[in-house]
């Protein structure tokens, strides 16, 4: 009996892709294919599911990144795939706190989707080494830490200092240099030029 897999994902080309993959395949079914992770528990609840091909950001505003932590909790035997062109390291690092089975870039193809498909159903968990470098200004999303990067993320969600520093549980000031420095890395002469670019880049993606 072939996998039942569902496809989450809110772009009809890469989404396409997923269900030739799959019909090419005598391993698989397409059970369900959606454009939303809104009702993908829905849909989990009313069919039997194998494997979920799930993007993170989504056009309705639905992360699928918790429409995965929703879904692993409650339908733990249900193997999901994260499957995302953002190269923002918080992704793999939520996916992993979700208990996401394997983590795969659309860009980055190191390993062919259906031997991703299979190795998965076998009990392995693919992840890259790394997201995907991306240039910001005159960085690389490498040249970044680890907190300028949480910095970041919280300043594109349009925190102020103050409450960046509340939610990183560090202070104003220690805020404000982080800022300087992902300006200076980057040569933006502003915050707002600096949070804008940082989305459209992907390095960081408020969700």
């Amino acid at each position: 009996m072939a996998y039942q897999v569902m496809i989450v994902d809110d772009q009809t080309v890469p989404r396409q892709l997923f269900e030739r993959i799959i019909a090419a395949s005598d391993r698989y079914e397409t059970a369900v294919s959606l454009d939303t992770a809104k009702v993908a528990y829905a849909w989990c609840a009313k069919l039997h599911i194998d494997l979920i091909l799930m993007d993170v950001v989504m056009n309705d505003g639905y992360s699928g990144l918790e429409s995965a932590a929703r879904i692993k909790e409650a339908f733990p035997s249900i193997k999901i795939i994260i499957v995302t062109s953002m190269p923002d390291a918080f992704f793999m690092k939520r996916a992993r706190e979700i208990g996401v089975d394997s983590f795969w870039y659309k860009e980055v193809q190191a390993v062919p989707m259906l031997e991703v498909m299979d190795r998965t159903m076998a009990g392995e968990h693919i992840w890259p080494d790394s997201p995907p470098v991306t240039a910001l200004g005159l960085a690389k999303s490498i040249d970044f830490t680890d907190r300028e990067l949480d910095v970041l993320r919280l300043l594109a969600e349009g925190m102020t200092d103050k409450e960046i520093a509340d939610a990183l549980f560090v202070s104003v000031t220690t805020v404000r240099y982080h800022v300087g420095n992902l300006m200076g890395k980057t040569g933006f002469s502003s915050r707002t030029e600096l949070a804008v670019k940082a989305v459209r880049s992907g390095i960081t993606i408020p969700i």
